[in-house]
């Protein structure tokens, strides 16, 4: 591979890029929630068992991957398996991370609304009304061209941070939004312990209920495990590939782990010390961000600042996110196409974009291209739905036991081994450990992959 391909600049650089990537919405809101009710701390034990097993294990082989060939997912596959049909694993990749923007840009385009709202004192007659705050939501994400200029404006940041470059771009504004990520959580979570009765969220998120700990909540964690530091869409591949030959792989990729969880426990604390105190629902999933927040900020002196705070770290948390999963689009037409960065940022930064409109205008702008399906379609009844089922559900955990079949069955232990070994200090890695937690990470996803399907024939899934 030319010696002009682009690199990070320092180390810190990659893990806080790559932590960035890990680090989404889904932290703020999701683990919070399901920690919160299965069980607290004991399913944040199993959550953690399972990261160790699950998502270390595929994480430091993407990164194998990407370093070992300087190539995005597509070439990477292809070139250590020339002539095989491993390309069409970096094939999928590319398009989960099509799939997943098209949708996660108009959620981004929703978070930019909520912090105009909140920057203005749109909130304050919402105080304990979440009818009223639930009808703003709706109202918004139902209208047509409303939510489409709120993601145009998402989508053109993601843009613009990409053409940017990898040094210049991703690294710089990383180092820039991951820092005020941690510290506006932090004084988030600060500023709801000193409310009466805040600690009450603490104890719900992390006191140890082992009684809640169901079966199903078992495989959530699991589940949650893998997809919580984007894996199986080729982010970590095409991250991977900019890496120099010094940097230590498994360092590294625990530091990315170690940064996406104490983020997401410290969401936790933020949001559940705030609900708790003022007698909120917390058990409202996604709902808590856009409807449950808003009424609940207001009742809080300095509700205005604490809710233009909030709403504006939950951005970045998805620009970090959003420009990872566009850069694995545009690695791959720099790379196997040999597109200018610009070309292939703007051309298909914008294609995302428009089919992104789609996903927006099927929620209620008058336009759901999937409605011939009827809405019994397995995949959802809007576009949006489909979207992000298809992704989900589907396509990043195939790419991900994919991924760790690659490693055992074609790119072999040894040079796998070999390619780890590069820059660590301890050059005696046991091949045996390594392909042994290889082995239960692709047996782990791919029973989740079962339970989908076995969901999907049998109309009940069979553990959860």
């Amino acid at each position: 591979m030319s010696n002009n391909r682009e690199q990070w600049g320092t180390r810190l650089g990659f893990i806080l890029a790559a932590s960035g990537s890990a680090v989404g919405i889904g932290n703020i809101w999701k683990f919070p929630y399901i920690a919160g009710e299965n069980g607290g701390a004991a399913f944040t034990i199993v959550y953690l068992a399972c990261i160790m097993i699950v998502g270390l294990s595929i994480l430091v082989a993407e990164f194998v991957i990407g370093r070992k060939t300087l190539l995005s997912p597509v070439g990477a596959f292809e070139k250590i398996a020339p002539g095989t049909n491993w390309k069409y694993v970096g094939f999928l990749g590319v398009a989960s991370a099509f799939v997943i923007l098209s949708f996660y840009g108009v959620v981004g385009g929703w978070i930019l609304k909520y912090i105009t709202v909140s920057i203005v004192g749109g909130f304050d007659s919402f105080a304990s009304d979440t009818s009223a705050s639930g009808a703003l939501f709706n109202e918004f994400i139902t209208s047509a061209y409303s939510p489409l200029f709120y993601q145009l404006i998402f989508m053109g940041l993601c843009v613009f941070v990409i053409i940017r470059g990898v040094k210049g771009g991703i690294e710089k504004w990383s180092k820039i939004m991951m820092p005020l990520i941690v510290v506006l959580l932090g004084v988030l979570a600060i500023r709801g312990m000193t409310l009466d009765g805040g600690m009450k969220g603490v104890s719900f998120l992390f006191n140890p209920r082992f009684g809640d700990l169901s079966a199903s909540a078992i495989v959530l964690a699991l589940g949650h495990s893998f997809f919580t530091v984007s894996l199986g869409m080729g982010t970590m591949i095409t991250y991977g590939s900019y890496l120099k030959k010094d940097q230590n792989l498994l360092s590294s990729a625990l530091w990315v782990i170690f940064l996406d969880t104490a983020i997401a426990m410290l969401a936790g604390v933020a949001i559940f010390t705030t609900v708790f105190a003022l007698g909120a629902d917390p058990a409202s999933g996604p709902g808590l961000i856009f409807v449950i927040l808003p009424s609940v900020f207001p009742e809080i002196a300095g509700g205005t600042i604490w809710s233009s705070i909030f709403f504006f770290l939950l951005f970045m948390a998805a620009l970090t996110s959003a420009i990872s999963i566009l850069e694995v689009v545009t690695a791959y037409f720099i790379d196997q196409k040999g597109w200018s960065r610009k070309k292939s940022t703007l051309i298909f930064g914008s294609v995302i974009t428009i089919v992104g409109c789609f996903c927006s205008l099927s929620l209620g702008g008058g336009i759901n291209i999937i409605g011939i399906f009827g809405e019994d379609f397995f995949l959802g009844g809007t576009f949006f739905d489909v979207m992000d089922n298809l992704s989900g559900k589907y396509m990043l955990p195939i790419g991900g036991m994919l991924t760790a079949l690659f490693v055992i069955n074609k790119m072999g232990m040894k040079d796998y081994i070999k390619e780890l070994s590069v820059g660590s200090d301890n050059q005696n890695i046991n091949p045996s450990i390594i392909k042994g937690f290889l082995i239960v990470a692709a047996v782990v996803v791919a029973f989740i992959i079962f339970n989908e399907f076995y969901a999907l024939l049998s109309g009940k899934a069979l553990v959860g």
